[in-house]
């Protein structure tokens, strides 16, 4: 029979109880989940899950400094190929076109640039806790990284509800979220250009 010194049970047992309790957590913290604050400070991008099983990642832009173009309107998606985007306002239109997972926990897919209308290919993935690492590539030759900061605070003016409902950013039509609609996310709609800070349709 194998004695086991009862010192190095005391261990294991610590080390598994380590395992369970602190390891879920942080895994959690590092999930690409949340709301960010890009490199330059342009805006703030919600990130969330999105698509068949919400597998993908989507994220939408919930706050930007300047909402106001010379004119005193908000600035609009002027640059878009699709000319039924290109009326509606970039506060709230998606960014982050429903990545797709990889083993390593990273998600590659396409990223929307409303600076030009065009698309990058994108990775995204968390290592640090508050911490989101974005990297583009052009043509996959031009290549950039940029390190995004999670926040927790609500700026003026910055969309806080739900994806395509009352105050909250608006989703292509591929990657809308599949829920039933409700009268109170139907009725703001109706009269949705009286509403300042709503989002555009898709």
């Amino acid at each position: 029979m194998i004695m086991i010194p009862p010192r190095l049970v005391t261990t294991v047992l610590i080390a598994a109880t380590t395992f369970y309790v602190v390891g879920p957590s942080v895994a959690e913290a590092a999930e690409p989940i949340g709301t960010w604050l890009t490199e330059d400070g342009r805006a703030r991008v919600r990130t969330e899950r999105c698509g068949p099983q919400e597998k993908n990642l989507c994220g939408y832009v919930v706050w930007v400094p300047k909402m106001g173009s010379e004119k005193g309107k908000p600035r609009s998606d002027a640059e878009n190929p699709d000319p039924r985007k290109q009326a509606r306002p970039v506060l709230g239109h998606q960014m982050i076109m429903g990545l797709t997972p990889s083993e390593d926990n990273r998600y590659t897919g396409k990223i929307y640039n409303a600076d030009n209308g065009k698309q990058y290919d994108v990775t995204i993935w968390s290592e640090k806790v508050g911490e989101l690492s974005v990297e583009g590539c052009m043509l996959a030759v031009l290549c950039g990284k940029q390190t995004w900061k999670r926040v927790a605070d609500v700026l003026p003016g910055q969309l806080q509800g739900p994806t395509d409902d009352v105050n909250g950013p608006r989703a292509d039509r591929e990657w809308a979220p599949k829920h039933p609609a409700t009268t109170a996310s139907i009725a703001p709609r109706r009269d949705a250009g009286s509403v300042s800070t709503s989002a555009p349709s898709r």
